[in-house]
C-alpha cells in the first residue's frame, strides 16, 4: 500500500481515508479529508473529516491519492469477498 507517513504531513495537506461508517461497521468509503491544526492542541495536526476533527494516529493509513486509496481497498476487501 502506498501510504503516506504520517510525520510527513504537513498543514493544508489533502489526503484520502477508507473510512468506516461509525453506525454500520461493514460499510467502508474512501473519502478526502485535509490536514489541520488541532483544536485543543496547536502544537499537533489533525484530520478534518466529515465536519469533524480526528486524531492522527501513527497507524492511521492515509494516501496521497484518491487512486492508492482505491488501490488498497481493492486488496482489503475484494480479495476476502467471498467471506462476506
Amino acid at each position: 500500500m502506498e501510504t503516506i507517513d504520517t510525520k510527513n504531513i504537513k498543514m493544508g495537506d489533502e489526503v484520502f481515508v477508507i473510512y468506516h461508517n461509525p453506525h454500520t461497521p461493514t460499510v467502508a468509503n474512501i473519502k478526502p479529508a485535509e490536514i489541520v491544526q488541532h483544536p485543543k492542541n496547536p502544537n499537533a495536526l489533525a484530520l478534518f473529516l466529515n465536519e469533524t476533527f480526528h486524531t492522527i494516529e501513527d497507524d492511521d493509513a492515509l494516501f496521497q491519492t484518491e487512486q492508492a486509496a482505491q488501490n488498497a481497498y481493492n486488496q482489503m476487501y475484494e480479495e476476502d469477498s467471498e467471506f462476506y
